[in-house]
């Protein structure tokens, strides 16, 4: 059972994020915003971060960057409902900041799942 951590500004994405994700069998804590992300992230312990992108307050990227510095290894999946606009893709800049999978909202279970699987799959052997 791996502990993951949900980071969402909105109370109906943590909530259903969560469902699926206990769903599994794994542990979730869910918070919403990047600060409280960050003061969970030593008591919570967490094998994975799911992250939205835009938030109030600390936004996703600036997140991603502080995660990144404080745990270089830990997996992060980055979740949004932006799309490519003005030539920037948010969801390929999170991953150039060091986002492990990035996925578009809305998103399916089954591609949320997969996803997790794949990351804690990945970090249990070691790459």
């Amino acid at each position: 059972m791996a502990r993951i951590l949900i980071v969402d500004d909105e109370e109906l994405v943590r909530e259903t994020v969560v469902a699926i994700i206990e769903a599994t069998g794994h542990r979730a804590c869910a918070v919403d915003g990047g600060v409280p992300c960050l003061e969970r992230l030593d008591s919570f312990n967490p094998d994975l971060v799911i992250t939205n992108i835009v938030m109030p307050g600390m936004e996703g990227m600036e997140t991603i960057r502080e995660l990144r510095r404080r745990r270089p290894h830990l997996a992060i999946i980055v979740l949004s409902g932006f799309r490519p606009s003005h030539g920037v893709d948010y969801l390929a800049m999170a991953e150039h900041l060091g986002a492990s999978r990035s996925l578009s909202k809305p998103v399916s279970p089954r591609t949320l799942i997969d996803a997790v699987n794949t990351l804690l799959d990945g970090r249990a052997a070691g790459t």
